[in-house]
């Protein structure tokens, strides 16, 4: 088998990039289980079957998941709500492999063929009108999900991650400017960041009004 251990143990996850594990990705946690610093037990969406590919790889024994990570289940696909969308593009921000389209204040839609069932869009949804529906009843973990769509699954994430990743500075220090003058100018950036953050967050709380208006004739009807 080709690849260093850490390859090895990337290609045996699932690559859905829930972040259930507690590391912020699949090569992150691959990372540590090669290290010795992470447990086998940690990644729900590779189910059982994934525990036992991780405990061969690390010649480990096999254990059951860890309840604190979750439990081992039919793979799920978020389905939103379209009529209550309020397009603030949350859900957006966090998908790993771009599989939501939408824009700023126009209702977003599921690409299915994407979504990996990470569940990550479902806490940050300012209205709730995300869900998860089953897609894979009666079969989890490895059953439920296939080597190629994981392979997808990690394509897509690695091409999102270099998309809004920062761009490199191409700046060059100035002749006669140490590097304290320079990070004086800092704070003018970051008031700019900062009135950014307050439009984005004055742009949230009046579609949730709207979306509060909408609903009241609805909660009022008989």
């Amino acid at each position: 088998m080709s690849g260093t251990l850490t390859e090895r143990l990337l290609d045996a996850l699932p690559q859905t990039q829930c972040t259930r594990c507690g590391y912020p990705d699949c090569a992150g946690y691959a990372a540590a289980l090669a290290e010795g610093s992470a447990a086998i037990d940690r990644c729900p969406p590779g189910g059982a079957d994934g525990v036992r590919r991780l405990a061969a790889l690390l010649d480990r024994d096999e254990r059951p998941l860890n309840p604190d990570c979750g439990s081992e289940g039919p793979r799920t696909l978020a389905v939103i709500d379209e009529a209550w969308c309020i397009g603030c593009t949350r859900c957006l921000e966090v998908c790993p492999t771009d599989a939501i389209l939408g824009f700023h204040k126009r209702m977003h839609t599921v690409i299915e063929a994407h979504c990996t069932g990470c569940e990550l869009c479902v806490p940050v949804c300012p209205v709730d009108c995300i869900a998860l529906e089953v897609v894979t009843p009666g079969l989890s973990g490895w059953a439920a999900w296939s080597q190629t769509q994981a392979d997808d699954a990690r394509r897509r994430y690695t091409a999102r991650q270099r998309r809004v990743a920062p761009p490199e500075s191409d700046e060059q220090p100035v002749a006669g400017v140490s590097r304290p003058a320079a990070i004086d100018a800092l704070p003018a950036a970051n008031s700019s960041t900062a009135a950014t953050d307050a439009r984005k967050r004055r742009i949230v709380e009046e579609a949730l009004a709207r979306a509060r208006a909408a609903r009241a004739p609805r909660a009022d009807a008989p």
